[in-house]
C-alpha cells in the first residue's frame, strides 16, 4: 500500500472554506480513500494485468499533479543532492506501487495494510529506543506473525511481495522526510543545497511530490504499461484506471496535507493507527473479504502497537528523532514541516 508524501504549508490571514472543516474530517477523506482505491485496483485485475493497473495508478496521478503542480519548474531550483532524493523517490513510488498491487492480488487487503504497519513501527522503534516502543514492535509483529500464519503456506509468494513492499514503504518514509527536512533546513538557512538564483522560491513538497510521481510513471512504463495497453481500447477501463489513480494517489495525499496541517504530530500518529481498520472494513464491504477470528486478532493486535508507540521527546516539546538533518527518521511519514507556528494553508 503504498502509501503518504509530506506537504509544506504557509500562512495568511484569509480563511477559506476549508479552514471551517474540523481536520478529524480530512483524516477521515484521506482513510477512506487510502484503501477504495486499491480496492477499486483489485476489481480491475480480472480485466487488466496487475502491473497494467499499477502503471495506470502512477501515470494518472502524476498526469493530475502535473496539471496540478507543472513539476518542470522544479529543476532550476533544485541542488544536485535534491535532484537525486527525488529520482530516487519516484523510483521507489514505482516499485512499491507496483508489488503492493502484486500482494493485494494474492492476499486481503488488511492483510496487505497490516503488515505494512510493521515497518512504521521498526522506524519508531528505531528512532526513539524506548519500552513503549519495544512494546509497540512486540505487539505489532505479533498481530503480523498471527496473520501470515494463516495464509502464508498457500500463498508464499504473496508475503514476499507485502513484505517487499513493507520494505518499500520503509524507505519512502526516509525518503520522503528526507525531503521535507530540505524544505526546513532551507527555511532556516541551514543545509540549503546548491546555491538558487536571486528571486526563487523553495518548491513546496507537493511540488516535489508531483515531480517524484512524474519520474516514477517514466521508471515503471517497461514493465507496466504492455499490461495496461487494453484499456486504451475501453474508454470506460481507461477512466476506470485514472479513478483508481485519483482516489489512490491524489485524495488521500491532499487530504493529508490540510489534516497534518491542522493536528498534532502526536494525534495524527495516533489516528493512523485507526488505517488497519479502514483496510478490514473497505475489504470487506467492497471485497467481501471477511476477515476470520485469526485475522481480527492479528489486525487489532497491530492497530494496538501502532496506538501506543511513542515518537522521541525531548524536554519542551516533541521531536522526530533526526529532525533537522537529511538523514533523521521519523515515526511515522514526516510532518515536521508542518508543525511550525503560523501555517495555516495548503501553499500556491
Amino acid at each position: 500500500m503504498p502509501a503518504r508524501p509530506q506537504a509544506e504549508v504557509s500562512g495568511g490571514p484569509s480563511r477559506t472554506p476549508l479552514d471551517r472543516l474540523p481536520p478529524q474530517s480530512f483524516f477521515l477523506v484521506s482513510a477512506v480513500f487510502h484503501y477504495l482505491g486499491p480496492s477499486l485496483a483489485v476489481l480491475l485485475f480480472t480485466r487488466i494485468d496487475v502491473l497494467g493497473v499499477a502503471w495506470l495508478r502512477v501515470a494518472s496521478a502524476a498526469v493530475v499533479f502535473a496539471v496540478w503542480r507543472r513539476p518542470w519548474r522544479l529543476i532550476g531550483r533544485l541542488g544536485t543532492a535534491e535532484r537525486w532524493n527525488l529520482v530516487a523517490l519516484g523510483v521507489v513510488l514505482a516499485v512499491m506501487n507496483s508489488v503492493f498491487y502484486l500482494a493485494v492480488d494474492r492476499l486481503p487487503l488488511s492483510t496487505v495494510g497490516a503488515i505494512e504497519f510493521l515497518g512504521t513501527v521498526i522506524l519508531a522503534a528505531a528512532g526513539a529506543r524506548t519500552r513503549r516502543n519495544a512494546g509497540a514492535l512486540v505487539l505489532t509483529t505479533a498481530g503480523v506473525v498471527t496473520i501470515t500464519a494463516i495464509r502464508i503456506t498457500g500463498q508464499p509468494l504473496g508475503f514476499v511481495f507485502a513484505f517487499a513492499n513493507c520494505a518499500l514503504f520503509m524507505l519512502y518514509i526516509v525518503l520522503g522526510h528526507r525531503i521535507a527536512n530540505a524544505n526546513a533546513n532551507a527555511n532556516t538557512g541551514a543545509g540549503a543545497g546548491a546555491r538558487r538564483p536571486a528571486g526563487t522560491r523553495r518548491p513546496a513538497s507537493i511540488d516535489r511530490l508531483a515531480g517524484a510521481m512524474a519520474i516514477a510513471a517514466v521508471t515503471a512504463t517497461p514493465w507496466g504499461m504492455g499490461g495496461a495497453l487494453p484499456a486504451f481500447r475501453h474508454p470506460v477501463l481507461l477512466l476506470a484506471g485514472a479513478g483508481v489513480g485519483v482516489c489512490s494517489s491524489v485524495i488521500p495525499y491532499v487530504a493529508d496535507q490540510l489534516a497534518m496541517a491542522r493536528l498534532p504530530r502526536a494525534t495524527f500518529s495516533l489516528m493512523l493507527a485507526l488505517l488497519p481498520v479502514f483496510a478490514t472494513v473497505t475489504g470487506a464491504i467492497v471485497l467481501r473479504q471477511i476477515p476470520t477470528v485469526q485475522d481480527a486478532a492479528g489486525i487489532t493486535l497491530v492497530v494496538l502497537g501502532v496506538a501506543i508507540h511513542q515518537q522521541e521527546r525531548k524536554q519542551g516539546g516533541l521531536r522526530t528523532a533526526g529532525f533537522g538533518r537529511a538523514e533523521g527518521i521519523p515515526d511515522l511519514p514526516g510532518h515536521d514541516e508542518l508543525r511550525q507556528p503560523g501555517r495555516a494553508r495548503l501553499a500556491p
